[in-house]
């Protein structure tokens, strides 16, 4: 009876947990549309944003000069840590830190980071590298205005010569089944390339260095705000998968543990009978 009470509890417990992450794998679901959606509207802008910039970039340094265009020796690099707050979510956070924590080992230069996020803080922090700045508890819908304070991180970083390059760290997005750690530089912007002998024939109004400097904290700021709207559709997406795949797991376990009770039940009644059957042979 010991065991059948056992294999009970054990039975209340993973029907508990099955609907717990069932109910995690609906509203992961509900949220993943939402968050795929702003994820993937906001590509089309960055990369031609991007584009534009790279060519403006590709002029002469002589006719065209800014800060956040200069390149100069690399004495410290700085990395934009972009991870969820919660976890949950398969090895989503895993694999973000070990792309992230590789990247930091190779370098020969000091590293900074700026945290985006309670997972990539703890483990940044637990493997006690340099955190200058920490920021979570954005939310599912984060608007630009809430990335701001990261870019001007940033920006002002760089302007001021405090670090030579900067990269983003995020999961991109590619399905739903699949999300990619990323590892990009955006600072400073890679000039594009062109054809031997060919030149960029455009004429700016106002002057490139005008265009250049308005356009270049936009720049900054929408990149890393497509980086944490990616994430924010891989987080969803992986957490919807993994509380599948859970609950999946949880409903195999209530078929084995239930055949397991029905056997001992079964086996429970057989000695009773037994039992019963021996005293009145006894008896009689």
């Amino acid at each position: 009876m010991a065991e059948i009470r056992l294999i009970r509890r054990r039975i209340r417990g993973v029907r508990s947990t099955a609907k717990v992450t069932r109910a995690m794998e609906m509203i992961a679901a509900s949220r993943m549309k939402r968050s795929q959606e702003r994820g993937l509207a906001g590509r089309p802008y960055s990369e031609k944003i991007h584009q534009v910039l790279a060519d403006l970039a590709a002029l002469p340094y002589d006719e065209v000069a800014h800060p956040l265009l200069q390149r100069r020796p690399v004495r410290r690099v700085a990395v934009v840590h972009i991870t969820p707050d919660r976890g949950l979510c398969g090895g989503l956070n895993a694999n973000l830190n070990r792309k992230t924590a590789g990247f930091i080992l190779e370098q020969t230069a000091p590293v900074t980071v700026v945290c985006v996020g309670r997972r990539g803080f703890d483990f940044m922090r637990r493997s006690g590298q340099e955190v200058c700045a920490e920021f979570s508890r954005l939310g599912d819908r984060p608007d630009l205005i809430d990335i701001l304070p990261i870019s001007r991180i940033i920006i002002d970083d760089y302007s001021a010569g405090f670090v030579d390059m900067v990269y983003l760290a995020y999961a991109r997005f590619v399905s739903t089944m699949v999300q990619k750690p990323a590892l990009e530089q955006i600072l400073p912007v890679e000039p594009a390339a062109l054809p031997p002998g060919q030149s960029l024939d455009c004429i700016f109004e106002p002057k490139a260095e005008a265009v250049l400097g308005a356009l270049l904290p936009r720049f900054v700021e929408m990149q890393v705000y497509h980086a944490v709207l990616e994430s924010i559709a891989s987080e969803q997406s992986a957490r919807m998968v993994a509380m599948r795949n859970a609950t999946e797991n949880a409903n195999e376990l209530l078929q084995h543990l239930t055949l397991l009770y029905n056997k001992a039940r079964q086996e429970a009644i057989t000695e009773e009978l037994l039992d019963i059957t021996g005293g009145t042979q006894a008896v009689t």
